[in-house]
């Protein structure tokens, strides 16, 4: 038999996890946060983690420095952030963006 079980989040009744994010739908090998109206930095710490993230900008702009490349993001735009990468994001302007993670982000302490 096939798994039934649907998981429905509504956003506003969403956890927070420590930089900010709101944690939305989870599942066992894949989880959705969005990251709302970031404000600008000059840079997050350079970070590597241990699940791969995929993202999508709803709205304003942002700089993804991967591995020695710079990727400018903005809406409509996608990325992919390998597992393992060196990575840090420098917000140019209010940024909202959904990302999802696999493994989990939020799961023993990966995030």
């Amino acid at each position: 038999m096939a798994d039934t079980t649907v998981t429905k989040v509504h956003s506003a009744d969403s956890p927070r996890g420590p930089g900010g994010q709101k944690y939305l739908a989870s599942g066992k090998a894949v989880s959705m946060r969005l990251w709302e109206a970031e404000p600008p930095t000059e840079g997050t710490p350079v970070t590597r983690r241990e699940y791969e993230t995929i993202g999508y900008v709803l709205s304003g702009r942002a700089e993804l420095h991967l591995e020695g490349q710079t990727v400018r993001l903005e809406p409509g735009d996608c990325w992919v952030v390998p597992r393992g990468s060196e990575h840090n994001y420098h917000i140019i302007e209010a940024f909202t963006a959904v990302e999802a993670t696999t493994p989990p982000a939020q799961v023993h302490g990966r995030d």
